[in-house]
């Protein structure tokens, strides 16, 4: 079961066809496994359809955005005629093999990174797998901009909470952590950040400058 989702607006600007592609790749495969906001989403495409069906006539007021946030929020039992792609074959679309057999390469102690932002031409995202070995620690640190993140394998705790299989999340340069691998199983997680992290441990500062 999700427990972190993507917020309204961010499933508004996906309804939309607003988001860069990577990041509309990580709220489809958490669609794929989350009913709640799958119902969001299927609620705002309808709305969409009547707006722009009646759209010579439409005005945009000053309370349109609360009133459709307050739609959505009303409307709480999943739709099932909304069918999406199973997410293993989506993964495999993308990276061509299971994620665990991926050429990994391993960046600092128990964190390994993929960098696959190749795949998505003409964006200005980098776009990284992350996996952190079960148990493992990452290296503490910050963002210098945005950073949305989607777990594929495994847990992690921080200091937001625990973050299991399909839980989204988004950081941004207020947020300072240091990721934790819960579990007997590999954390891998897919991120797609608008600027390089930047570490904040005594020692690992001293690599910032080598961090793409």
């Amino acid at each position: 079961m999700t427990r972190h989702h993507p917020d309204s607006l961010s499933l508004m600007e996906y309804s939309a066809g607003n988001l860069s592609e990577p990041h509309a790749l990580c709220i489809r495969l958490h669609l794929d496994k989350c009913a709640q906001c799958r119902c969001q989403v299927d609620t705002l495409d309808s709305l969409g359809a009547v707006v722009m069906e009646k759209q010579p006539k439409v005005s945009v007021s000053g309370t349109m955005f609360d009133d459709i946030l307050a739609r959505i929020d009303s409307s709480t039992e999943p739709r099932p005629q909304v069918k999406m792609q199973p997410k293993t074959s989506l993964l495999q679309k993308l990276l061509g093999e299971d994620i665990n057999n991926l050429p990994w390469k391993r960046q600092l102690g128990d964190v390994s990174v993929l960098d696959i932002t190749g795949k998505f031409p003409g964006q200005n995202e980098q776009v990284v797998l992350q996996k952190l070995v079960a148990g493992g620690k990452a290296p503490a640190h910050t963002h210098r901009g945005t950073e949305t993140t989607i777990v594929l394998q495994g847990m992690f705790s921080d200091h937001k909470g625990v973050f299991s299989q399909w839980d989204f999340v988004v950081l941004t340069e207020q947020d300072e952590h240091k990721p934790v691998a819960l579990g007997s199983e590999d954390c891998i997680t897919l991120s797609v950040l608008s600027a390089p992290v930047k570490l904040t441990g005594t020692f690992t500062r001293l690599l910032n400058p080598f961090i793409r």
